[in-house]
């Protein structure tokens, strides 16, 4: 009498447990051309290695510095995979660690990402990948490995995370530092491209309470949805900033990120001074009026969750403002004086070191 399990011709296999090799070397077939568009001088290796080297000297560094990043997409993710549209999040990834990086006066040199979803879809994972190789290319930095997971039963069907970690370099001694900053600088403001990374889990509430799909029309951007709207993405600020910082003029700088103006302004200043911002002194991006007036949020609420309009920040002497703004402008930022550096309000520590003007402009119905 024969045996059972003699009798099977084949056990299980990984793929009986839900994770496809071949769809994980499919994918990493269609990364290799992605990554290749990225290439810039330092670069050592291709893809395939178990690390990847990267050649300070021939990048050009003498005595470098290396700063380095990390960061995700946070729930704008749930946007992407409720709609099916991939393809502009990997921009957003690379962003949020690149802009970081450079705020220390660093240029991005090279990009990891790593990429974990529940059942591998290589076209869908090749539409997020060409996302982050787009921003690594307006970034300036090569995509030189990554991770691709595979995790059955730790994501839903559909389900992905992201995240991705940058490093740069610049010269001993040409950190950005913002210990020189002092009262009278002025704060230029480089225009958002919309909500960017941050605060999606707001406006995922508002889509919520008021009803909405993420493909009905976008009330505030004519010919879009609401998801195609919102998934507008992170505005890239390397190479313009790289040029403001050439010409030495540059005292400080912030990303803004999770917590707005509020709170990102002050990370760069020192802890005796604050900022005076203008809010009359920019335009925000509409969707920013419409999630304020659909929401019913309250100004100062926009402004600690959202960057409001404002992605980046600069801080100068109020007499290189306007050389740097036009090396800012000429780069193809939109940008303005928000407001001023002043001494902090005395206080217990709890006083907000960031002040408003004209806050009830800051989104008209």
């Amino acid at each position: 009498m024969s045996n059972p399990r003699n009798d099977q011709k084949n056990g299980l296999t990984y793929k009986d447990a839900g994770v496809d090799i071949d769809a994980g070397d499919a994918l990493v077939s269609a990364i290799g051309p992605l990554a290749a568009s990225t290439n810039r001088p330092g670069v050592m290796e291709g893809l395939g290695g178990f690390g990847a080297l990267f050649d300070l000297k021939a990048a050009g560094f003498e005595d470098p510095i290396l700063v380095s990043g990390t960061d995700g997409v946070g729930t704008k993710l749930k946007v992407a995979i409720e709609t099916g549209l991939h393809e502009t999040v990997g921009i957003d990834l690379v962003a949020m660690c690149a802009n970081d990086i450079v705020v220390q006066g660093a240029a991005p040199l090279f990009f990891l990402d790593y990429f974990a979803t529940g059942k591998l879809d290589p076209e869908h994972g090749k539409a997020v990948v060409s996302g982050i190789a787009e921003g690594c290319r307006q970034a300036g930095c090569a995509l030189i490995g990554g991770e691709t997971a595979e995790m059955p039963g730790m994501y839903a069907d559909g389900d992905y995370d992201l995240a991705g970690f940058c490093v740069g370099a610049m010269e001993r001694g040409a950190a950005v530092t913002g210990d020189t900053v002092a009262t009278g600088d002025v704060v230029i403001g480089l225009a958002s491209s919309g909500v960017h990374s941050n605060g999606f889990s707001l406006v995922r509430k508002v889509i919520e309470v008021a009803g909405l799909s993420w493909d009905a029309p976008a009330p505030f951007a004519d010919g879009l949805s609401i998801g195609a709207a919102f998934l507008e993405p992170t505005r890239m600020y390397v190479r313009p900033v790289l040029q403001a910082l050439a010409t030495g003029h540059v005292k400080a700088m912030s990303h803004i990120t999770g917590g707005g103006l509020t709170e990102n302004l002050p990370r760069t200043l020192p802890d005796d001074l604050g900022a005076v911002l203008d809010v009359a002194s920019w335009t925000p991006p509409a969707c920013f009026g419409w999630l304020a007036k659909t929401g019913g949020i309250e100004p100062a609420d926009m402004l600690r969750t959202f960057n409001s309009g404002i992605g980046y920040c600069v801080i100068a002497e109020k007499n290189h403002a306007a050389e740097l703004m036009d090396v800012l402008s000429n780069a193809g930022e939109q940008v303005a004086v928000i407001g001023r550096i002043e001494a902090a309000p005395a206080s217990d520590g709890d006083a907000p070191r960031v002040r408003y003007e004209n806050l009830s402009a800051s989104w008209p119905a």
